[in-house]
């Protein structure tokens, strides 16, 4: 059974950071693009970066600079590094992986075989 858990998120004040992770089960991340993705109140699920096997990223415009994807396949997980925190950061994060598409097509698409409960983050003061 493919599974994803994310965790990491909370309250945080603009311009702060959180760290979070994605944790896989059920198959292994090392050879397939990785995704974070974001669902805001009223808005659509949209794609917030996006990394290939081979390390090749794509990132939403509203974030470079400021977020950073990552993977340990070690331990099967992925990270994303969020720095400078906006309030319009404030969502359900969640994450993905596909075997074929690329992080561009992976986050523009934003699919899934099967979704996580998704992390909260709040950015308020």
């Amino acid at each position: 059974q493919f599974k994803f858990v994310e965790s990491g998120g909370g309250l945080v004040q603009p311009g702060g950071s959180l760290r979070l992770a994605c944790s896989a089960s059920g198959f292994t991340l090392d050879n397939l693009a990785i995704g974070w993705f974001r669902q805001a109140p009223g808005k659509e699920r949209e794609g917030v970066s996006c990394s290939s096997s081979d390390g090749s990223t794509y990132y939403l415009d509203s974030v470079k600079g400021r977020f950073t994807i990552s993977r340990d396949n070690a331990k099967n997980t992925a990270y994303l590094q969020m720095s400078n925190v906006k309030p319009d950061d404030t969502a359900v994060y969640y994450c993905s992986a596909h075997p074929v598409l690329s992080p561009r097509n992976l986050c523009v698409l934003a699919i899934s075989s099967t979704w996580g409960q998704g992390t909260r983050v709040t950015v308020s003061s």
